[in-house]
């Protein structure tokens, strides 16, 4: 199945409950904090505000270019107006095209269908490495010193997240979000779940327990 991640800076008439059709599915995420990435799993699209309440849609653009995770992404820009000197502008600063505002589900994801869809697997990310733990995105398969070690997928998911930010702790609504799982909703003592059988596998591999509970506050992995 092919996936699609597509990153909004605001909400979207329709919702933003998964589109699946045939091998395609797109997720969206709703990107309040320009300074957390959720988990990127495909090609990634983003559909960036012109203006936003802390900064502006250009700054966002930058950030992403700037970026290694998100260098590769197909950044559009929301226009509040069709105005050609703010065209300009964003096409200078590393949007790849624009549409002018509000937008809505059906109209967003026309422009993702209709575009012809860069090959953006081949230059994505194949694998993450913290210490002897190595994650093959494109085997799904988490490894420990090269030995596998048997994860279901939303754990899998999850240590991908830690991974990709060591020493950083997240709550339990901040994984939620991460790992796309807004619509249906999550009950919040799910992630303890994931965490207890990720926590399994990893000691059962020999990684020992990176996983550490914050009191009141959530989990971090610490660095291996």
């Amino acid at each position: 199945m092919r996936h699609i991640d597509i990153l909004l800076t605001s909400d979207i008439e329709g919702g933003l409950a998964p589109f699946r059709h045939g091998e395609l599915e797109a997720v969206f995420h709703k990107w309040t904090n320009v300074g957390e990435l959720p988990l990127l799993e495909g090609a990634l699209w983003a559909f960036i505000d012109w203006v936003l309440p802390e900064i502006s849609g250009l700054e966002v653009c930058r950030r992403l270019r700037c970026d290694p995770l998100t260098a590769q992404a197909h950044i559009t820009m929301i226009l509040d107006e069709d105005d050609p000197e703010a065209r300009r502008r964003a096409l200078r600063t590393g949007a790849d095209d624009y549409m002018v505002g509000p937008v809505d589900r059906a109209a967003l994801l026309d422009r993702v269908l209709s575009l012809q869809l860069r090959d953006q697997d081949a230059g994505a990310l194949r694998a993450v490495t913290l210490g002897h733990l190595t994650i093959d995105l494109a085997a799904f398969q988490a490894r420990w010193h090269g030995k596998p070690v048997p994860l279901m997928p939303n754990e899998f998911r999850l240590l991908r997240y830690f991974v990709e930010h060591p020493g950083r702790v997240f709550t339990r609504s901040q994984l939620i979000s991460a790992l796309g799982k807004q619509e249906p909703p999550v009950d919040e003592r799910t992630v303890d779940v994931w965490i207890g059988r990720l926590r399994r596998a990893l000691r059962a591999a020999g990684a020992g327990n990176p996983l550490r509970t914050v009191r009141s506050l959530g989990y971090v992995f610490d660095a291996l």
